[in-house]
């Protein structure tokens, strides 16, 4: 059972306030009791308790009726505001667990929240409309710190993340492209190797896209030419489009191409990144997060 605690002041139950208001309104123990469904002794009992806890008379009790001594006057309003808070509590815990109320907040890495989870949000909406989602686009590194300081409910991030720290579920295994302009030569091949492109300037894409890109160049035996760096997928487009460079980028942020851009496959090196799902370890899921991951499997 719940108790009120204060360092200087005596230690009351929950259930004691409620008898208390319970006895104020029916200014009789007996009808007190009857509507509590408990035997009148064990009622008195109580009420004896609290009042040596408290140190004082709250009722005076008379033969016909039972009043409130100047002490119980002033506990009751004070009682009662008690009660209603402490059901307003359970009221919210239970909206929350039930999906009728509370926010959700999910750290994602751009990528993620541009082409894997619009959908899953959509439905998520359609389905707890009252549940408030607020989404928070960072790198791997900011999304991991997002749900380890608990800011956030579940991220969306690149692999590694640490397994002591977390757990997670693996989303996909997706293969990185090579984005050019749609006039680029390249475009006249199925594919390309990397070392082809050891004269070009390259567009990175900020994050842990960007150091699996560098590391694949430098394997692929050249240290590539740094035309420009964004965090945001659409400016990494646009000046691809533009011709200003190319980019190595996940597959995901190739969905959707205009006309401009050109996708291709990278035979050589293979670059893969996977994409998983964590939430803080022991923490355990929120009912949100756990819909919201349902959700993203089925669609």
């Amino acid at each position: 059972m719940q108790r009120i605690k204060n360092t200087n002041a005596p230690t009351m139950e929950l259930y004691q306030i409620a008898y208390f208001i319970e006895i104020a309104r029916q200014r009789s123990f007996t009808r007190a009791a009857e509507r509590l469904h408990m035997a009148q002794p064990a009622l008195s009992q109580q009420m004896k308790n609290l009042e040596t806890e408290l140190g004082t008379a709250l009722f005076i009790r008379g033969r016909k009726e039972t009043q409130l001594t100047a002490a119980g006057k002033a506990l009751l309003p004070r009682a009662e505001a008690l009660i209603a808070q402490a059901e307003a509590a359970k009221l919210v815990v239970s909206d929350v667990a039930q999906l009728r109320g509370g926010k959700l907040i999910v750290a994602t890495i751009p990528s993620v929240s541009a082409c894997l989870l619009p959908e899953a949000i959509r439905a998520f909406g359609r389905q707890h409309g009252k549940v408030e989602l607020q989404l928070i686009e960072d790198s791997s590194e900011r999304v991991a710190e997002n749900v380890e300081s608990g800011l956030a409910d579940i991220g969306f991030l690149q692999l590694p993340a640490s397994k002591t720290t977390f757990e997670m579920r693996a989303l996909i295994t997706e293969p990185f492209v090579l984005l050019v302009a749609s006039s680029h030569p390249v475009t006249r091949q199925k594919d390309v190797l990397l070392k082809q492109l050891a004269a070009e300037s390259f567009i990175f894409y900020k994050g842990r896209a960007r150091d699996t890109a560098l590391e694949a160049c430098r394997k692929a035996g050249f240290e590539p030419r740094v035309a420009c760096e964004s965090g945001e997928l659409e400016t990494i487009r646009a000046l691809v489009a533009a011709g200003l460079g190319v980019a190595v980028v996940p597959q995901l942020a190739a969905s959707h191409l205009p006309k401009t851009i050109r996708a291709i496959t990278i035979r050589e090196p293979r670059l893969q990144r996977q994409i998983a799902a964590v939430w803080k370890k022991g923490g355990g899921l929120s009912p949100a997060a756990n819909a919201l991951l349902k959700l993203l499997a089925s669609v």
